[in-house]
C-alpha cells in the first residue's frame, strides 16, 4: 500500500487521520515537532490499530530536516499537511509566530514535492477563510472575505500558495479541506484533544472544567445576533472529519480528481452555539459544567455554519456521528486520561 506522510500527526486531527489511514492499509509517517502535541499519541495509535507509525521529531519550518527525512523515507506518495499554529486568539497576540509557522512549513514541502518526486498534497485548511459569510449555510463558492484573525489569514494565504504553485506542475493534484469545528474523541478513548497548556479550543476546554481541572469555563460574549447571544458553529466529529482525509488521498492516488486543485468544506451542515453545546454536553454526561459569560474575544467570528453537499455528492463523505455522540466521547476521553494521571 502507499506511503503517506502525516505532517503534525501526533496532533489532534492527525492522529486521528493516521488512525483512518493505517485502518485500510496505508503506510504512514509523521513529522511533528510536539510544539501542541504529545509524543504518548504514538502509543494510543497503536493500541488502536495494532501498527505504531514512523515519526521523527521534525520541525516543517526546517527546510534542511525536512530534506533529510524524504531522503530517509522514499517513494511518499501523498502528503497530509496539518502541521500550523491553530488558535484564533494567540494568532492575534502573535501574528507573526503564525505567518512563520503556517507559511514557511506549507512553502518547504511545495519546493520539496518535486524534488522527491511527490505529486499530491492534502491541505488542512478552515472556515475561517470565509470570515463572517453573507450566506448560510456556506458553499465552496461563497466569497473569501478579509480575515479577522491572523490565523485565518494564514490559511487564505496558504490556499493561495497551493494554487499558483499547483499550476505550475501538470503532475502536481491538491486537495484543500476546509474544516468547520472538529470536536470529540476516537470511541476507543485511547486519542483525543489533548492541547499543552490552556487549550484554545472550546471542547477540551469544556471536558477540562467538567472534571476540575479548571475552575470554569469562559465564554466569549453573549450579545451576539444569535438565538442565545452566544457564538454559533458547525461541529464535527474528529473521526468523520479524518475519514475524508482518507478519502481525499484515495481519490488523488486513483487519479479521480476533476481539476489540479479541489476545495471541499467538511461540516455538518447544523449550526449549534456554544451555549447549547455547554447544555447538551451537561446533559448527554451528567456533569455540570461552571461557566461564566466573558467580554467578546478579538478574532471570533459571529455565525457560521456549512453546506456539506459538493463533499457529501462528490467524496461521498457524509458526517454521520451525533452531536452526543461526540460529546460522549469527549468526555469518555477526559476520564480516561484521568485514570491515567492517577495510575502515574
Amino acid at each position: 500500500m502507499a506511503k503517506i506522510l502525516v505532517t503534525g500527526g501526533a496532533g489532534y486531527i492527525g492522529s486521528h487521520t493516521v488512525v483512518e489511514l493505517q485502518k485500510v492499509g496505508f503506510e504512514v509517517v509523521i513529522v511533528d515537532n510536539l510544539s501542541n502535541s504529545n509524543i504518548e499519541v504514538l502509543s494510543g495509535i497503536e493500541k488502536i490499530t495494532g501498527i505504531r507509525p514512523a515519526f521523527e521529531n521534525i520541525d516543517c519550518v526546517d527546510y534542511v530536516s525536512m530534506d533529510r527525512m524524504f531522503d530517509k523515507y522514499q517513494n511518499i506518495s501523498a502528503i497530509i499537511h496539518f502541521a500550523a499554529s491553530k488558535a484564533v486568539g494567540e494568532s492575534v497576540e502573535k501574528p507573526l509566530l503564525y505567518y512563520r509557522n503556517n507559511l514557511v512549513s506549507l512553502i518547504n514541502l511545495l519546493q520539496l514535492m518535486p524534488i522527491h518526486k511527490i505529486n499530491n498534497i492534502v491541505f488542512s485548511s478552515s472556515c475561517t477563510v470565509y470570515g463572517q459569510p453573507d450566506i448560510l449555510p456556506v458553499t465552496e463558492d461563497a466569497p473569501i472575505k478579509t480575515a479577522l484573525s491572523p490565523y485565518g489569514n494564514t490559511k487564505q494565504i496558504c490556499e493561495e500558495i497551493i494554487c499558483d504553485t499547483i499550476h505550475t506542475n501538470p503532475c502536481y493534484k491538491s486537495i484543500i479541506l476546509r474544516y468547520f469545528n472538529p470536536i470529540g474523541a476516537h470511541p476507543s478513548a485511547e486519542i483525543g484533544e489533548l492541547p499543552n497548556g490552556v487549550p484554545n479550543n472550546l471542547l477540551p476546554f469544556v471536558t477540562q472544567t467538567a472534571i476540575g481541572l479548571r475552575k470554569q469555563l469562559n465564554v466569549f460574549g453573549n450579545d451576539y445576533d444569535t438565538p442565545d447571544g452566544s457564538c454559533i458553529r458547525d461541529y464535527i466529529h474528529v473521526v468523520d472529519l479524518a475519514k475524508a482525509h482518507v478519502i481525499a488521498v484515495q481519490r488523488m492516488l486513483n487519479q479521480r480528481t476533476k481539476s489540479d486543485v479541489e476545495t471541499f468544506n467538511l461540516g455538518t451542515g447544523r449550526g449549534l452555539s456554544v451555549l447549547e453545546v455547554i447544555e447538551t454536553f451537561e446533559k448527554v454526561n451528567g456533569v455540570k459544567v461552571p461557566y461564566r459569560i466573558v467580554d467578546r474575544r478579538e478574532g471570533d467570528i459571529e455565525k457560521v455554519w456549512a453546506d456539506p453537499t459538493y463533499a457529501n455528492e462528490v467524496l461521498g463523505w457524509t458526517a454521520v456521528e451525533t452531536v452526543e455522540e461526540t460529546l460522549r466521547s469527549a468526555w469518555a476521553w477526559e476520564l480516561n486520561l484521568a485514570e491515567r494521571a492517577k495510575a502515574e
